[in-house]
């Protein structure tokens, strides 16, 4: 490439293009392909680098604990997950319903990687996601100054189209928590789709919240507009220590 040309490509910030553009004019010049054909090619690799930038810079956003993929789950160790449930989940018509997902089962079975690997694939699908811990969550909003509909912290909350509360019922919630989850959960019905884990059935959820009238509430909005996923079986990160045989001293 010409000097002129490289510059150019710089002040008008294609740099997908300008990484291919030398692979692509040879691909060109032995395939004889048209103008057009030639200019569709390098045009998809550049808006390719741009979905990708977009996506990275989404995930970040999204502030994963781990970057889980669906392809990375084990569906075999846990036959009681359904592969088909959870790949529907994956095709993101949820969020376009504007509907929730409640994943419930003993520590370890797999729900926050699945809760994480649909919150991956929908930044892949073009969506906003966030993924919190509930208490996390909760603290940061009784650290915030206020909790007005124009309060930074609570819109970082209502902004995302998918928001992801992973953990409830894993640490107790400080006082007051379910006044703060009951005004995300009321904001968003039937508005953004949120998710969340929980290590203990929904009958306990007054006494993990520590206000029964609050996680009434709570549920009576989330559960309305609710795929209710139970799992059961084995834990995960215990499989390979139990493969493991004790040493001889």
């Amino acid at each position: 490439m010409n000097d002129s040309l490289v510059k150019a490509l710089k002040q008008l910030r294609l740099s997908g293009l300008f990484g291919v553009l030398e692979v692509r004019l040879q691909e060109a010049g032995s395939h004889n392909l048209s103008h057009a054909e030639f200019l569709e090619l390098v045009l998809q690799d550049e808006l390719e680098v741009r979905k990708q930038r977009v996506i990275k810079r989404r995930v970040k956003s999204a502030a994963f604990r781990d970057l889980k993929t669906l392809e990375d789950f084990d569906f075999s160790f846990n036959p009681a997950i359904k592969r088909k449930e959870i790949y529907d989940l994956a095709s993101c018509q949820f969020i376009l319903q504007a509907r929730d997902v409640l994943f419930v089962g003993p520590p370890g079975v797999g729900k926050s990687h699945l809760a994480q690997a649909v919150g991956y694939q929908a930044i892949k699908s073009g969506f906003l996601v966030l993924y919190r811990s509930v208490f996390d969550t909760v603290r940061e909003l009784i650290q915030g100054e206020n909790m007005l509909e124009d309060g930074n912290t609570l819109k970082k909350y209502l902004r995302p189209d998918l928001l992801i509360l992973d953990d409830m019922g894993l640490k107790q919630l400080p006082h007051k928590a379910g006044e703060y989850l009951f005004e995300i959960i009321m904001r968003r019905y039937e508005l953004r789709s949120t998710i969340m884990t929980s290590n203990r059935p929904i009958e306990e959820w007054g006494k993990l919240v520590g206000d029964v009238p609050a996680a009434t509430a709570i549920l009576d909005r989330f559960l309305h507009h609710a795929d209710i996923i139970n799992i059961t079986g084995k834990s995960y990160r215990l499989k390979d220590r139990a493969c493991k045989k004790p040493s001889k001293e």
